[in-house]
């Protein structure tokens, strides 16, 4: 069948049968945002980075993600087979649960049932691997009697190699795992080294305060040969003193290691008149302080180290080399406003701005700040905080990289008319605590949150909501899926999976999405997936984030794309329906349903489903069903 016929039938599918997704609406930037300040060219020049900061700031009722759950939540309706999820005493309960429930019996509001199993493989499936399970192990969830075959399944996906892939791009995105950007080229070689130091780290369970740290301290004369160094690389800046590369490189480990994006801010000016009405604790901070912060990168060089052909480099970064002052203030050029002399102060020593603490006689500077940020217990707080929102979709304090210091304490809330940040601050606090407590052991964090009736909560919520609702958690948000997530779900589903070689400098091939070193033009910019993955917004890792909004070019090139297109062939060699398209009708409609959404269809489906395959060409009518399936909102968005 061409493309063209396909989408034809889609619309009759669509209106009559209810089967292929359906248009959603997003919410509209909010008009009159300030975002911009004239004072920092660093702003400016990433305007797109920050300008959502700005909006979820300012947004006052329902989000984006609550928007689209409420909308997707419509469209499948209430799933069958769940189980109850009032909780009477939540103080009898784990952490989690304990303050999520006791929030909601304070506020009167009922929270929605705990999602059925079919739902519950395919979500904790897709949020810790990446990958949606396969049919015959949606079938024996389904099957199993057993009191803890939730508990048994998170333990199976922890060990999989593909939590390994799913958490490698995270933490990739975090810290900026990319070959070039408008001020720094670590070429795809620097990049192929940082992302194997990565996943090596993920694979042998390093625990994160370990992790951290050696991102922090790392000295190396090779970038192309130790990948933990260029993290701290990426802080390089282009057109200014040395002053501005030490200042984005502490910008950088606050923002990836203790959540707070405000030290970028503060080290270009004062907070006050920059920062009062976003920030209690940064509104009250000084450039000078900032300056000490920096202070514990003054030792440190970057340095390019060119190769054969001369256009080619590698870096180096190496302490007490060309360096070995303090943070000189005797700049007046760059990309940050002059750096003067205070009074008679004209360098700054290393003070950590959290607490006052310097560095320890012998102590260099860099292992003295990875020592504070790792016993900091802020430093805890960022990394529950920054996982909790990739499980929930919201964070405890959200954005996640915007802590206010001063509004997080519940036993000392802000005077009005501040209040806490968080929405759950003892929940956060314990959290962290529990962090702190299991050896900063990823895994440990996760289990406990895919583990709580807190997450397994449906999303389908009977009746109004409310958007004050929203940070409850009373019911689970969706979250449409990362466009890696969507290229795999096609490839594994389908049984054709692809192989791409990757730019050059890499010197591999590929075959999952969730493989792949960056998401700057991978697995190269010549090839037409590079374009069908930009269409679900996986960012460069630079100026442009990740986002989970929806589009039309999402809904086409999944309507259109060869990607999708030459997959639901019955022609196709290995591919799902050449596999059973001999199947009897109802097997064949319920294989389909349950490869590609891993659940069963509805009774109304069923019959949809099976009155076109009875009449008229029956693989046409099969490839059209299956065609429908990577269309329907079940696909696109984790529920």
């Amino acid at each position: 069948m061409k493309p063209s016929t396909l989408v034809a039938f889609a619309a009759v599918v669509t209106a009559i049968c209810g089967l292929a997704q359906q248009p959603f609406v997003f919410v509209p930037e909010p008009d009159g945002v300030t975002w911009t300040d004239n004072n920092c060219s660093l702003f400016k020049a990433k305007r797109g980075k920050w300008r959502p900061i700005f909006k979820a700031r300012q947004q006052e009722g329902g989000s984006p993600a609550a928007l689209a759950t409420t909308q997707v939540s419509r469209m499948r309706g209430a799933a069958t087979g769940a189980r109850a999820a009032t909780v009477t005493d939540p103080s009898t309960l784990p952490a989690i649960d304990k303050w999520i429930f006791t929030a909601l019996n304070d506020a009167g509001v009922q929270p929605t049932a705990l999602t059925n199993d079919y739902e519950f493989i395919r979500r904790v499936s897709l949020d810790l691997t990446g990958r949606v399970p396969a049919a015959e192990r949606v079938q024996a969830f389904v099957a199993d009697t057993g009191a803890n075959k939730r508990e048994a399944l998170v333990d199976e996906l922890l060990a999989k190699p593909e939590w390994v892939d799913k958490w490698t791009m995270y933490f990739g995105d975090l810290l900026k795992i990319v070959s070039s950007t408008s001020q720094i080229r670590r070429s795809p070689q620097g990049v192929k080294a940082f992302n194997n130091w990565l996943r090596s780290a993920l694979t042998s369970e390093r625990p994160y305060h370990l992790m951290a740290s050696d991102m922090i301290v790392a000295t190396g004369d090779n970038s192309f040969n130790q990948g933990e160094i260029n993290f701290v690389l990426g802080g390089f800046v282009t057109g200014g003193p040395v002053q501005d590369i030490w200042d984005q490189q502490t910008a950088n480990i606050a923002t990836a290691f203790l959540g707070v994006g405000d030290i970028n801010c503060l080290l270009c000016h004062n907070g006050r008149g920059h920062l009062d009405s976003l920030s209690l604790w940064g509104g009250r901070q000084t450039r000078f302080t900032a300056w000490q912060l920096a202070g514990f990168l003054s030792h440190t060089e970057t340095r390019k180290i060119f190769i054969d052909p001369p256009a080619s480099f590698y870096w180096s970064l190496l302490d007490n080399t060309r360096y070995r002052a303090d943070y000189a203030l005797n700049t007046t050029t760059g990309n940050r406003p002059a750096r003067n002399p205070v009074g008679t102060i004209t360098t700054v020593a290393p003070v950590y701005i959290f607490n006052g603490n310097s560095p320890r006689a012998g102590e260099g500077y860099r292992a003295a700040l990875a020592r504070e940020v790792t016993n900091d217990p802020q430093f805890a707080r960022a990394a529950v905080n920054y996982i909790w929102k990739e499980f929930f979709g919201v964070g405890l304090v959200d954005p996640p990289d915007q802590f206010d210091l001063a509004r997080l304490d519940p036993d000392n809330p802000p005077a009005e008319p501040w209040t806490l940040q968080a929405s759950h601050p003892r929940l956060l606090n314990a959290l962290a605590a529990d962090f702190r407590a299991s050896g900063f052991r990823l895994k440990a964090l996760m289990r406990q949150i895919v583990t709580s009736q807190a997450y397994q909560l449906s999303s389908y919520h009977e009746g109004e909501w409310k958007p004050e609702w929203d940070k409850l958690f009373a019911r689970k948000l969706v979250r449409r899926l990362w466009a890696e997530e969507v290229h795999d779900a096609i490839a594994q589903t389908s049984g054709i999976v692809p192989s791409y070689n990757l730019a050059p400098g890499y010197g591999y091939s590929v075959s999952w999405a969730m493989q792949f070193p960056e998401t700057r033009n991978t697995p190269n910019a010549a090839q037409p997936i590079s374009a069908f993955l930009d269409a679900f917004l996986r960012g460069n890792r630079d100026d442009q984030l990740r986002r989970d909004d929806g589009g039309i070019a999402q809904a086409l090139n999944l309507m259109n794309d060869n990607y999708v297109i030459n997959r639901i062939r019955a022609t196709a060699a290995g591919g799902l329906l050449q596999r059973s398209i001999t199947l009897p009708d109802e097997e064949l409609v319920n294989t389909l349903f349950l490869t590609v959404l891993s659940r069963v269809p509805s009774a109304a489906e069923k019959q949809a489903a099976l009155a076109a395959l009875r009449q008229g060409n029956r693989t046409q009518e099969a490839e059209n069903l299956y065609w429908s399936l990577y269309n329907k909102v079940d696909f696109v968005f984790n529920y």
